[in-house]
């Protein structure tokens, strides 16, 4: 498929959008869950945007970008939506986040 810069650029942007509106509406799934599963969570994306912010010099939190990422300042969506990790499932998350 071949597409402009802009194009590809504003497509990546609409999925990325899609992907934290579904994150976003999904609170039953865990962070560990997404970790042990597919090696990245939430808190990976928002690293990833502080990353990308910093990047191209763009002034940006830790609080900010997660705050992009879960829709709310990241203390209320723990207290909300976080639950304990089952036993057996952290060892396997911490190995899922090695170079993250």
């Amino acid at each position: 498929m071949a597409t402009d810069e802009t194009s590809r650029v504003e497509l990546e942007a609409a999925v990325f959008r899609r992907l934290v509106e579904h994150l976003r509406s999904r609170t039953d799934v865990q962070n560990i869950d997404l970790m042990n599963l597919a090696g990245f969570c939430r808190n990976c994306l928002s690293n990833w945007m502080k990353e990308a912010a910093d990047a191209k010099g763009v002034p940006m939190t830790k609080d900010q970008s997660r705050e992009v990422v879960y829709g709310m300042p990241y203390d209320e969506w723990r207290a909300k939506y976080q639950k304990e990790a089952p036993a057996g499932q952290k060892p396997a998350s911490e190995k899922a986040s090695q170079g993250h």
